[in-house]
């Protein structure tokens, strides 16, 4: 009770900060100028406002993103406000196995460091499809696509760690929505089956996918004693682009809140 009544109030934590902090007070006083970041989904939502901040920490921020022209246009919006940015795009389709490889080797082509993998693009509350590579889509895109794409970079993660000492972080936007999954949990032997799918409940079987990701792959790094952090975060009362598939809520007047589900 006392969590919910946090999050609704803003009332800080331990931390001193709350649902209703900014990331800007998070993270005012900290240099990232030696940085380098990788945020999936960073033209719009939680995750443009990921890239503007961390940018305005001094951050090189990479963008990752389906629709590159929209990316671009975020680039611009940020680099109008901060003139020192560093931000680049490079194009990336987490529904699409041949894209992720493809992001991947162009990232590593850049030969920059990789310090932090924020994992948040996502898609919520879609009707049935699969995806190209005959996944459904919501798991394709929000659990299959991000824990490739991880696993790709987590060499180079690794190095950069070894090469400059300055721990590695890895954050999966996962969401409250885990706890509202099929009654078994994952449908593991039913991913793609079109019978008995739910919208919402095929959501949280991937958001709760998310953070069993996070969870065992913390626990393999710390077994084997690599320096970085995987966490896995429900990002709290806000409103994104996320809700297109939801019309009733999209309808709601623009200065109302919702839990991100």
């Amino acid at each position: 009770m006392v969590g919910i009544f946090s999050l609704v109030t803003g009332w800080p934590g331990p931390s001193g900060f709350g649902s209703s902090s900014t990331a800007e007070q998070v993270t005012q006083g900290i240099d990232g100028t030696n940085l380098t970041a990788i945020i999936t989904g960073g033209a719009s939502g939680i995750g443009l406002e990921t890239s503007r901040v961390l940018a305005l920490r001094g951050v090189h921020v990479i963008i990752g993103a389906r629709n590159v022209k929209a990316a671009n246009e975020a680039k611009k919006t940020i680099l109008t406000e901060i003139e020192t940015a560093r931000v680049d795009v490079l194009e990336l389709d987490l529904c699409s196995i041949r894209s992720i490889r493809a992001f991947a080797d162009n990232f590593i082509a850049l030969n920059l460091p990789l310090n932090i993998l924020i994992n948040n693009a996502g898609i919520m509350f879609c009707p049935f499809q699969l995806s190209q590579d005959g996944i459904e889509v919501q798991f394709a895109t929000n659990h299959i696509g991000h824990f490739l794409l991880t696993e790709l970079l987590l060499d180079k993660m690794k190095n950069t760690v070894k090469t400059t000492g300055i721990q590695g972080r890895i954050v999966n936007l996962s969401s409250i929505a885990h706890t509202h999954c099929y009654k078994n949990g994952i449908r593991f032997d039913h991913i793609n089956a079109k019978e008995g799918y739910n919208d919402k409940r095929a959501y949280g079987q991937s958001k709760l996918a998310n953070i069993l990701h996070a969870n065992e792959l913390s626990r393999r790094l710390q077994e084997g004693g690599v320096n970085i952090t995987v966490n896995s975060v429900h990002p709290g009362l806000i409103m994104t682009p996320l809700f297109r598939h939801s019309a009733v809520l999209m309808s709601k007047p623009s200065h109302s809140k919702f839990f991100y589900f």
